[in-house]
């Protein structure tokens, strides 16, 4: 199995624990307490107190999680973590362990409350509530609830069926919360977190993406030493920012590698070949390995085993072309033994990376490696979020052009089409693509919608007609999303006249597709991409 990345040096003074109880959100809640410019860290729920406490961290938050407190084998914490001296935050399933390990309440009475709740602060200018409306909404999900707080905090919210939906105890630097102030949809949530952050640990907000740029460069460096490193260079964000990142720090020693493997956008290649590397002036090695990929895809339809399949070819090449870089550099070159890739924290969750969380589909670079890879993984963006990763390129220097970008794929386009890839099905997705791409460029809109995959049912077909005759054409899907993270998203409002454009544009240029329609779905329950 690859190795994983070592620990990242103690480079931030003022470090924020975020214990995972199995929640997605627990990356959420790390990127909340980053956004108020405050360095954080996630742990699982596993880990020792005492090795928590050993990381000095100045405050420390606990996750939600879907188990109830009471269940067997439930998610606990010492109470040690609560002697400690150090700020304590629960939120949702972590308020009511705080609740329950000091002495408090929590039962099913049957108080269940899901999605938008109205909540009343009983205590206006109290730590969290300060300058917070009276009443105001936040996002609730839990069944049991808390009923009466542990001795010594005051209680300073509730809703209409929980008595206790907030409590504090400023004495010990104590504070909780039922619901989740980390989603949007809780309308003061970060405000909250703030004046925890702020006010009740007293921290400063000082932590920027220079921070972020500053310790993996310190991290890379580590890991690398002397040896080489290749990057797996795909022509999205993610893979350019750590090329760019990495090359800051091991500049000469890395390659990058482009697999065109026939799975891109139109005129992707090119596109990569110039901007990229007239931007960071990086060593660049393209591999032709479209035939490669076409017949290992061939006669396979399910997606898991087609992003498998891609994730295999994509090691393969790599490690065909790493053993090229060897002979090139001769017996006194160094060994190229790291692999970077821009693995982000979605990634790394869809694929059952994260604590407690289900497997929802394998990426190519996570849950599609095979078992017996030999690089090492040099992965500096493993716990950012895109827009993160945005940033860090724009503290790097890369232009516009390549930071934002909106989101592809590591897989490309065959995970677009729904059914077997092959050339002739690539061929007109890519048409389709760049024709959607073209009108939402036209129309300004770029920036007002995260991504919009257009995917090809290669498997369905519809009747249609066209030059007063029938047709027997595939249908093409635009899905035109919304989102801040890519953990949640909403499918796009677009303009109906942006939308009438690019229906009729491919349905008269794009041969055998004789249907546009439009996805609404939202995320969840469905992913941004089909497969």
């Amino acid at each position: 199995m690859p190795a994983a990345p070592p620990a990242a040096p103690d480079i931030a003074t003022d470090v924020v624990l975020v214990v995972d109880f199995g929640a997605q959100y627990a990356q959420l809640i790390a990127r909340r307490v980053r956004e108020a410019r405050v360095y954080s860290e996630i742990v699982p729920s596993t880990m020792p107190v005492a090795e928590m406490l050993a990381k000095n961290p100045r405050a420390i938050i606990l996750s939600g999680g879907p188990s109830s407190v009471y269940a067997e084998g439930a998610p606990s914490l010492d109470r040690a973590i609560f002697e400690a001296g150090v700020p304590v935050f629960g939120m949702c399933y972590g308020f009511q362990l705080m609740a329950t390990t000091l002495g408090g309440t929590v039962d099913d009475n049957g108080a269940r409350e899901y999605g938008r709740t109205p909540l009343t602060v009983s205590k206006a200018g109290s730590t969290l509530f300060e300058g917070t409306p009276t009443e105001q909404s936040v996002w609730m999900s839990h069944g049991d609830a808390c009923s009466a707080a542990p001795e010594g905090f005051t209680v300073t919210a509730s809703t209409d069926v929980v008595p206790v939906a907030a409590f504090e105890n400023d004495e010990k630097k104590l504070y909780g919360v039922q619901y989740h102030p980390e989603v949007l949809h809780s309308t003061h949530g970060q405000q909250v977190l703030e004046h925890f952050l702020y006010r009740g640990a007293g921290i400063e907000p000082t932590w920027t993406t220079t921070n972020v740029v500053e310790e993996q460069i310190a991290l890379i460096r580590e890991q690398v030493g002397t040896k080489r490193a290749i990057c797996g260079l795909s022509g999205g964000v993610d893979s350019a920012v750590a090329a760019a990142l990495v090359q800051k720090a091991i500049g000469s020693q890395l390659t990058c590698v482009y697999v065109d493997h026939g799975l891109m956008r139109k005129d992707e290649t090119e596109q990569v070949e110039k901007d990229f590397v007239a931007a960071t002036g990086v060593q660049l090695k393209v591999v032709d390995a479209e035939e490669r990929f076409l017949n290992a895809l061939a006669g396979v339809s399910d997606p898991e085993q087609k992003r498998k399949i891609i994730g295999r070819e994509f090691i393969r090449v790599f490690e065909q072309a790493q053993a090229e870089l060897v002979a090139e550099a001769g017996a006194a070159g160094e060994d190229v033994a790291f692999l970077v890739q821009g693995t982000l924290y979605p990634d790394v969750v869809e694929s059952g990376g994260g604590t407690g969380t289900a497997n929802i589909k394998s990426h190519h670079n996570v849950g599609g490696l095979p078992d017996d890879i030999e690089f090492q993984l040099v992965e500096p963006l493993r716990q950012l979020f895109k827009d993160e990763v945005r940033m860090v390129g724009q503290e790097l220097g890369l232009p516009e052009e390549i930071v934002q970008r909106q989101p592809f794929p590591g897989p490309g386009l065959g995970i677009r089409i729904v059914g077997e890839v092959t050339k002739e099905r690539l061929d007109l997705l890519r048409e389709a693509d760049a024709i959607a791409r073209e009108e939402l460029t036209a129309a300004g809109l770029d920036r007002d919608i995260w991504q919009c995959p257009v995917v090809l049912l290669a498997d369905v077909r519809s009747v249609g007609v066209q030059g007063d005759g029938r047709t027997y054409g595939h249908p093409i899907v635009l899905r035109p999303v919304s989102s801040e993270d890519a953990m949640t998203a909403d499918w796009s409002r677009l303009p109906y006249e942006t939308l009438a454009k690019i229906s009729t544009r491919i349905t008269n240029e794009v041969a055998d597709v004789n249907r546009v329609v439009l996805d609404v779905t939202s995320k969840p329950p469905g992913t941004i991409e089909w497969e």
